[in-house]
């Protein structure tokens, strides 16, 4: 399945990789990266967020990781990694998301601190930074933000001239992760004024200097600085890829970004999961614990429904982009290429991810906060600790508002490219308006059935109003934000449960009916909800372009197309909720 097509096609459950299948060296790797989070990161992380008084503790739990392998674990060997595949990077994606101000530090260095120079650069640069940057021996930064441009980073300010063998560079950038750190910065200026470029600058070149520390709300153990570069001098074989070409390594860059952060804070979900219930089941009030509550098992549910449904799309994805490297490099790629095409490929779903993920974790962390009461306002207890860090990840890695723009403009790009047909369905959809709806009956031989035939009606409603949509405003299209947004949450909650329903249709393969019940429940309850969430989005947006009877009649298709028999959603959370506390734990 191309990026994109989930919109038009469907994937069979046996296509699909989901956690329970995870490999022995897999199990391994999880286990190896949480245990050092467990016994390096929790026990300390007061002292890792005093950052200014412990300035060298994250470069000193790098070397340790680094030692450990997990820093190169993607990593070509021949440049000192360990070259697994990429599912297995996002098991260790995963775990590190439970690592709060640590995971990000490692983040920025593994991926857009080093994967620019596994990407573009020379033979060169690759033998002489990448096995240090594979152990933690060169800890590697990204610098591209700047004052007056964040998102619009083609904005940026900062100028490199070359003079003789030399660049020379000017500027400054700001929010920049590792700064206080780092041995190597990536960092991005403009060649003749208007040629974004890519660089590589060593620590310790003069003229390079930082700002202070920044106080920020949350990851207060993660160094942010501003780096200044005032006629810094490098050699002119530090030019990262091409002139002019500093977009490139941006941008794809970011799609691996995008998709590891979804993957990270996923991760970050279950761990405050696993604080909330402890916590729910040893605090009593009214003579019993507050787990016995029926508020607070729906909140439990819900925090694992989300988070189940996040995981499902996670290794969805992961396995996507995992079978592109494959068919990629037998066609004669490196893996270093194949990586890279792979995740420009499937940018659309990494954006998906970015946002899902960070909107779950938010959901998460603050109904932990809740279920602490009092308690959870007190920097004494994780949650709250939880709840700031949190917040960034909707920010980091272009901003959600950004990230669902950009999915729904990467679709409507590749319609116009003929790499995605959504016209012709488009069109035919407008045409089954107009016909005698067709009910049909259930296969009973299908567990999942129903659930199939729904996802596949909301892609109907997303085709409907995206279709009309771009009919509608043509190229302005891109200029209506708030209907792409809508367009944005339709699409994300469509994938997100046809993921959950095809890992659990698996699930039913492998284990039985019986032992999946429990994800039978989170999945379908998912799915009732993301069908009354795209019902309302798909009113939204069609309210925004289309009037008198085109919209009474789109109104009719969407509300058609978003129709699902009621479930006792009560009664499936509480199910989910018992299990939960029972294992005092996310046990799925």
């Amino acid at each position: 399945m191309k990026g994109g097509e989930f919109i038009i096609k469907n994937q069979e459950a046996n296509d699909v990789f989901i956690p329970e299948e995870l490999n022995e060296e897999q199990v391994m790797f999880r286990s190896m990266t949480l245990d050092f989070i467990e016994s390096k990161i929790w026990p300390n992380v007061a002292k890792i967020d005093k950052q200014l008084e412990n300035p060298d503790m994250i470069p000193d739990l790098l070397n340790e990781i680094g030692q450990l392998g997990i820093l190169g674990a993607g990593l070509p060997e021949e440049y000192g990694g360990m070259g697994v595949n990429f599912n297995t990077e996002t098991v260790l994606s995963e775990e590190l998301g439970k690592s709060l101000s640590f995971g990000v530090a490692v983040a920025a260095h593994t991926g857009i601190g080093t994967l620019p120079i596994l990407y573009f650069g020379t033979e060169e640069q690759k033998e002489k930074y990448l096995p240090g940057l594979s152990t933690g021996e060169l800890k590697a930064s990204y610098c591209l933000t700047e004052p007056n441009s964040g998102s619009d980073a083609l904005a940026a300010k900062t100028k490199a001239v070359l003079d003789g063998d030399e660049w020379v560079l000017n500027g400054q950038k700001m929010w920049i992760t590792n700064a206080g750190f780092a041995d190597l910065y990536i960092v991005f200026a403009q060649v003749d004024g208007d040629k974004f470029t890519g660089f590589v600058v060593e620590r310790g070149t003069p003229g390079l200097t930082l700002g202070d520390e920044e106080v920020k709300l949350g990851i207060k153990g993660s160094s942010t600085r501003q780096v200044f570069f005032e006629n810094v001098r490098i050699p002119k074989d530090n030019l990262l890829g091409e002139i002019g070409k500093g977009h490139r390594i941006a941008f794809n860059v970011l799609n691996i970004g995008r998709f590891k952060l979804g993957a990270m804070v996923m991760g970050g979900c279950k761990k405050a999961i696993e604080i909330a219930v402890q916590y729910a089941n040893e605090r009593h009030q009214f003579g019993q614990p507050i787990s016995n509550f029926g508020a607070i098992k729906h909140k439990l549910a819900e925090m694992a429904i989300r988070t189940y449904a996040t995981d499902s799309a996670t290794y969805r994805i992961a396995d996507l982009i995992s079978d592109k490297i494959e068919e990629l490099k037998a066609a004669g790629a490196t893996k270093a290429e194949a990586k890279l095409k792979a995740a420009e490929e499937y940018n659309i779903e990494c954006a998906i991810l970015k946002v899902l993920g960070s909107e779950s974790l938010d959901y998460v962390v603050d109904e932990a906060v809740q279920i602490f009461g009092g308690t959870g306002y007190s920097e004494e207890y994780p949650v709250a600790r939880m709840y700031r860090d949190s917040r960034i990840n909707r920010i980091f890695e272009g901003t959600n508002e950004i990230n669902r723009m950009l999915a729904v403009g990467q679709m409507m790009k590749k319609a116009m490219k003929g790499e995605l047909d959504l016209m012709t369905p488009a069109m035919k959809i407008q045409e089954e308006l107009m016909a005698i709806p067709d009910f049909g009956e259930d296969d009973d031989a299908d567990l999942f059935f129903a659930e199939k035939k729904a996802i596949g009606n909301a892609k109907k409603a997303i085709l409907l109003a995206a279709g009309a949509a771009a009919q509608k405003f043509m190229m302005e299209l891109e200029n209506q934000q708030e209907i792409l947004m809508n367009l944005a949450d339709m699409a994300i909650d469509v994938f997100t449960a046809e993921s959950a329903i095809l890992r659990t249709e698996k699930m039913v393969g492998l284990k039985g009916e019986e032992a999946s019940k429990l994800q039978i429940l989170m999945a379908q309850t998912y799915l009732s909800d993301a069908l009354e969430r795209i019902h309302m989005a798909g009113k939204h947006a069609v309210a925004g372009f289309a009037e008198g009877d085109e919209l009474r009649m789109m109104l009719i298709g969407i509300r058609r197309f978003t129709k699902f028999d009621p479930m006792n959603t009560i009664a499936a959370r509480q199910a989910i909720a018992d299990q939960i506390i029972e294992s005092n734990k996310y046990p799925f």
